[in-house]
């Protein structure tokens, strides 16, 4: 059975769109991972901890075969392997890879809840949702509805690291 999956992907330290791009191969590259259709990437204030560098942020639809735990051990194992250390909550990091939705199911079990607890509380996660999924619903409102709810001028686009993100993913 293949669900859809939304992940969301966020780094502040070292090259975030190199390490973006590195994931995005690595899922793809996955037997069990397919058609991924990622996001733009946005430019974001720091959440939670906010004496640290601005964030960079996307996020990418799947479609995939593994179970919600199995995926999440694959993001944890990709974060690894992009230098990622868990030192403190909300603190700076080189990658960062959520399971934001998996198919219609939730899930509240230790260590993975899905959809994201905080999911409709973050602009940074809602406005690339909402450029690939716009209509997909979490929590009973669209992804729409939840970003124009929390969206606001500390999240934007960039274009430039948008266009290095794509010669990256062709190269």
């Amino acid at each position: 059975m293949t669900v859809e999956a939304a992940l969301g992907l966020g780094g502040n330290l070292g090259d975030p769109v190199a390490g973006f791009a590195a994931a995005l191969r690595r899922l793809s590259q996955h037997a069990e991972v397919s058609a991924l259709r990622p996001s733009s990437v946005y430019r974001t204030a720091p959440w939670g901890k906010l004496d640290q560098p601005e964030f960079l942020n996307m996020a990418v639809l799947i479609e995939t075969s593994l179970p919600a735990r199995a995926l999440l051990a694959l993001c944890l194992e990709i974060e690894r392997e992009g230098g990622r250390e868990r030192r403190e909550r909300w603190g700076p990091r080189t990658i960062d890879i959520d399971i934001l939705a998996y198919d219609d199911e939730t899930i509240d079990e230790p260590g993975l809840q899905i959809p994201h607890p905080r999911i409709a509380e973050r602009a940074f996660v809602l406005a690339p949702l909402a450029e690939i999924a716009p209509e997909r619903v979490i929590g009973g409102s669209s992804v729409a509805t939840l970003f124009a709810a929390v969206a606001n001028e500390k999240v934007r686009r960039d274009a430039v690291a948008t266009d290095r993100l794509n010669v990256l993913l062709k190269g």
